[in-house]
């Protein structure tokens, strides 16, 4: 009897294992999940930039904007920053971050790589990779293979814990190896294609149950059997700000963007980018005319690179991306509500799109008419695209009807005879974000300060000595960006009072000191520094600081990319043309800062309490390596906190303790190139429609409120090439005003963040309005209710929702055209 009942409670937990796993299938059509035919909107949100407290609200809002599901990178880096000892804790847990993903009701994608490119330090690997004797990154090395085949391992055996793969029950349906190893394999020659297929067989070995992707893969490996004696397909997907002309070589797989870049990002000195929401929803239209299954957009929250995580080199801070989320979180309107309704309305035509089979009708002059009809059914979907990027084109389908669709746009038929979205036509709101100061009293800030004793590196007292100038990240592992290069030489006669130092450096910051005193400094990717000197008869001491600014992260062999001084040369010139090279003197040597050592940082360290003062602070605002701190109250509400480092120079900046990333505020902007208008229509690119011309590359860094406390909190800043902190100052961002400009017939729906309430109408126009956010007016029409109906009601509330018709607003006296409703109100 006791066997039968074990036989049957084992049969139960087999019978609830199995309809808990979820099948992930697919067809060039569809990716088929528990059976059901799927297309799939996902955007990237990366966990390290953000905190896990702001997890849950971006997880809800990527929902809440039509994505399926939320993909994001494993940081190698991060995790194991010395090898073997492994950090998955507080923004870097990944387990907790899908476990997220899955109660919010969304699929995830696990892009492992462990190379990940995206902008982060050394592109994700650990720089101790370099010191191991034999190592060839990213190529067919026995070394490196078993090195990756560990970290891979290890994340796949942490998922499976945790039933995170679907075929677990768990929310990923999708998992990457490598990255983007198309765009460089040529370099790497018959190792890089030995290297690409071995990559696919460590994947199939993993055993995960869904499948595996390879982005910009041109030459996918070709089907292995797996394990399970079944055939093993690497999809090959395609990276870009258009992928509708891309074809998969396997005819067998789905069509996959993996990313869709949603804007771009910044390095210290360059202006904003903007990519327009029109363009975005265009190429998403296009590629889903053109048969796409999944798109991913890159990214759809971009973060804060805290801490030294932001690679390039000279990657920015921020990270925001001009995302359909803010760097904050905030939602970035309209990009993120026009999103969503195009993905709401490509969502209608799914079960036709999935099932049925495409015809495309060519019009000319740019105009294609996309047909799917599912010929079980008879149900039809269609995409009438221009991409003509100057006119609108009027078209008369067969059936009689007429659409005019906007240059460079794509219009969404559902039944093929009626219009359900265009991507140039944006109705969602246009929100203008705002910093708001703190009141006076509070905002007020009272600062010490204390040196970064650097006497020892003066007197060239190094840790370690060697007979050459030795190449930066090898030598300090990466774990501070500075690194001092120390020697002493002799000099006789007069000649050398009037002589020039000439240092090359492979980047990316040099300061140079002689004899106690620095003499310039000069950043760039590689540079030859040259500066005048007075040299003493005698003895004279050189020390030269290199500083990084985030490892390079992307390129063929970007691994071997040299830092610092490498070799030099690093030579001293009379003013008789007299040379003395001292590339080949004795030189030594010392890893990162004593403030850094003595963790300055921590205001609960014993350095950091004893050792700030207030007294003749005057004296040393200006100053290179400086420390500065100060006490601050948690600005009220919940809106996202900044703080606005105007006045200070470089350096890093720490709140409680938690690094906030480094500071450049000095870094300005080249004042040309900003233009007041920006024309969605043509191809986009990253020198389009740029802002912040003339002004600080980045001035406010985000301070996430997990940071702060309740009662008193600390900043702490490092200047390394001299600033002024009494401009510094908290700030939180909100909405200021919105704006909307909406065809009659739809719905106007505007509101505002984070409690704040609708204050005042300060335009609005029922009829043919002109001009555009900040600058309306009205036109040759106008009904004259349209600011006291929205006045009565949408002031005093968060949000309000208006149908725009002649019965809302009344006679307009218009002519017979379309008329508008364009609104600009205050929060």
């Amino acid at each position: 009897m006791w066997n039968i009942w074990i036989l049957v409670i084992c049969s139960t937990l087999l019978c609830l294992c199995r309809s808990s796993a979820i099948e992930v299938d697919y067809d060039p059509k569809a990716l088929i999940i528990d059976g059901q035919r799927k297309l799939i909107f996902s955007g990237a949100i990366h966990y390290p930039r953000s905190t896990p407290v702001m997890w849950p609200d971006l997880i809800q809002k990527a929902k809440d904007g039509g994505l399926d599901a939320v993909e994001t990178y494993i940081f190698w880096n991060a995790h194991e920053p010395i090898r073997r000892q492994y950090n998955f804790e507080g923004n870097l847990d990944f387990v907790k971050f899908f476990k997220l993903v899955q109660e919010a009701g969304l699929r995830g994608i696990l892009r492992l790589g462990p190379y990940v490119c995206a902008e982060w330090n050394y592109g994700g690997f650990p720089v101790w990779l370099n010191n191991i004797e034999g190592i060839e990154l990213r190529t067919d090395n026995e070394i490196y293979k078993n090195e990756m085949r560990i970290f891979v391992t290890k994340i796949v055996d942490m998922c499976k814990e945790a039933k995170l793969f679907a075929s677990q029950g768990g929310p990923i349906i999708l998992a990457q190896i490598e990255n983007e190893y198309g765009n460089v394999m040529w370099a790497y020659k018959d190792k890089g294609v030995a290297y690409v297929n071995w990559c696919a067989e460590i994947a199939a070995a993993q055993n995960i149950g869904v499948p595996w992707i390879m982005c910009q893969q041109q030459s996918a490996p070709p089907p292995i059997v797996s394990f399970a004696a079944f055939f093993f397909i690497v999809f090959f997907t395609c990276n870009g700000f258009y992928c509708h002309t891309f074809k998969p070589k396997n005819t067998l797989i789905p069509k996959m963007f993996t990313e869709n870049w949603t804007g771009w990002f910044k390095k210290w000195g360059q202006k904003d980018p903007h990519r327009p929401a029109e363009d975005l929803a265009y190429s998403v239209a296009r590629f889903f005319q053109a048969g796409g299954v999944l798109i991913n957009y890159y990214m759809y929250h971009g973060g804060t690179n805290f801490g030294r995580t932001s690679g390039g080199p000279f990657i920015t801070t921020s990270y925001d991306y001009d995302a359909p989320l803010d760097e904050f979180g905030n939602l970035n309107q309209p990009k993120w509500g026009h999103l969503k309704q195009l993905h709401a309305a490509i969502k209608v035509g799914e079960r036709v799109l999935t099932n049925g089979t495409a015809t495309t009708k060519v019009y000319g002059n740019g105009v294609e008419l996309t047909t799917y009809t599912n010929s079980i059914t008879g149900e039809r979907f269609c995409f009438l695209s221009n991409n003509n990027q100057i006119e609108e084109a009027t078209v008369v389908l067969e059936e009689g009807n007429i659409f005019v669709v906007p240059a460079w746009s794509v219009s969404i038929l559902g039944g093929c005879n009626k219009e359900i979205f265009n991507t140039a036509k944006v109705s969602t709101q246009t929100s203008i974000m705002v910093k708001k100061q703190m009141d006076d009293e509070t905002a007020k800030l009272s600062w010490m300060w204390t040196p970064e004793t650097i006497k020892d590196t003066l007197l060239g007292q190094g840790i370690f000595t060697v007979r050459q100038l030795l190449e930066q990240k090898r030598v300090t592992s990466d774990v501070s960006d500075y690194l001092w290069y120390m020697t002493s030489f002799d000099v006789n006669g007069t000649s050398w009072k009037d002589a020039t130092l000439s240092v090359k450096s492979s980047g990316q910051v040099l300061y140079a000191y002689v004899n106690g005193h620095l003499i310039g400094s000069q950043s760039g990717y590689a540079f030859q520094f040259k500066n005048p000197v007075s040299l003493m008869p005698g003895t004279n001491n050189l020390t030269l600081l290199s500083v990084t600014v985030g490892l390079q992260n992307y390129g063929q062999f970007f691994d071997k990319g040299p830092e610092g001084l490498n070799g030099g040369p690093v030579v001293l010139t009379d003013n008789k043309n007299v040379t003395i090279d001292l590339s080949s003197n004795t030189w030594k040597y010392k890893i990162g800062l004593n403030g850094e050592a003595e963790r300055l940082h921590d205001p609960k360290s014993p350095h950091s309490r004893l050792q700030f003062s207030s007294e003749f602070l005057e004296l040393f605002i200006g100053m290179p390596m400086v420390w500065y701190k100060t006490e601050f109250k948690a600005p009220p509400g919940t809106d996202p906190v900044v703080v606005d480092l105007q006045g200070m120079g470089k350096g890093h900046a720490w709140i409680n303790g938690n690094s906030i990333g480094r500071f450049w505020p000095a870094r300005i902007t080249d004042s040309n190139g900003c233009g007041t208008e920006c024309d969605y229509r043509g191809k986009y690119n990253e020198r389009k429609c740029l802002s912040n011309c003339g002004n600080p590359s980045q001035r406010w860094y985000h301070v996430p409120r997990s940071f702060l406390n309740d009662d008193n909190n600390t900043l702490i800043l490092f200047e390394e090439m001299g600033g002024n902190p009494s401009q510094v100052s908290f700030q939180t961002v909100t909405v200021g005003s919105i704006c909307a400009n909406v065809s009659e017939g739809n719905t106007l729906e505007i509101s505002c963040q984070g409690g704040q309430t609708i204050s005042q109408i300060k335009f609005a126009s029922f009829g043919d309005p002109q001009g555009k956010c900040g600058s309306f007016q009205k036109g040759s029409c106008d009904a004259d209710l349209s600011i006291s109906y929205l006045e009565k009601e949408c002031v005093g509330r968060e949000r309000c929702s208006i149908d725009v018709s002649d019965a809302t607003f009344g006679s307009t006296e218009c002519a017979n055209f379309t008329k508008r409703l364009a609104v600009e109100a205050i929060c």
